[in-house]
């Protein structure tokens, strides 16, 4: 049974991690740039632009620059709004984030009904094995061996940290 005592605790506990928020969501921010390599934007959780890069090349662009700095703004910005998210869920834990997601009505870009669900281990096994020109049945496990440094190596090289993908 929960003494009162305790339950003061557990408020003044709350209430010490929720005066940070502020300062998690002022620490947070997003960086984005176009598949070309051409526009590059960092914006902060509340959507401030603190940085925009213009590749020389972007005067080519002509009337298709401001579109695109405005698409990688927003990318940038889901980028920040998740890093918040992130930094608030470690702080208050993954209920009340999401509860404040609720109350703001800007759910995680994780979230999004649109959002990449990303693959399944067995996916990715099946497509690294026929990178490395194995078939099927001859993937390789998972790990390599921690005993044969060169196989580890190799592992590492062909691993694609883009393949995963993680709510938080």
């Amino acid at each position: 049974m929960i003494t009162t005592r305790q339950l003061i605790a557990q408020a003044r506990a709350r209430e010490a991690a929720m005066s940070q928020v502020d300062e998690l969501m002022a620490a947070a921010s997003g960086t984005a740039h176009d598949v070309d390599g051409q526009v590059e934007a960092t914006v902060d959780a509340r959507g401030k632009l603190l940085r925009l890069w213009l590749a020389p090349s972007a005067v080519n662009l002509g009337e298709q620059l401001a579109p695109r700095v405005v698409e990688v703004a927003r990318a940038a910005m889901r980028e920040a709004t998740q890093d918040a998210y992130n930094r608030v869920a470690l702080l208050l834990g993954e209920d009340m984030t999401y509860m404040i997601e609720q109350m703001t009505g800007m759910p995680a870009p994780a979230r999004a009904e649109d959002d990449d669900p990303g693959m399944t281990v067995e996916e990715f096994q099946r497509l690294r094995a026929e990178r490395l020109g194995a078939a099927p049945s001859e993937a390789a496990p998972a790990a390599p061996a921690a005993s044969n440094v060169e196989d580890e190596d190799a592992y590492w090289e062909s691993f694609d940290p883009a393949s995963l993908r993680s709510d938080r």
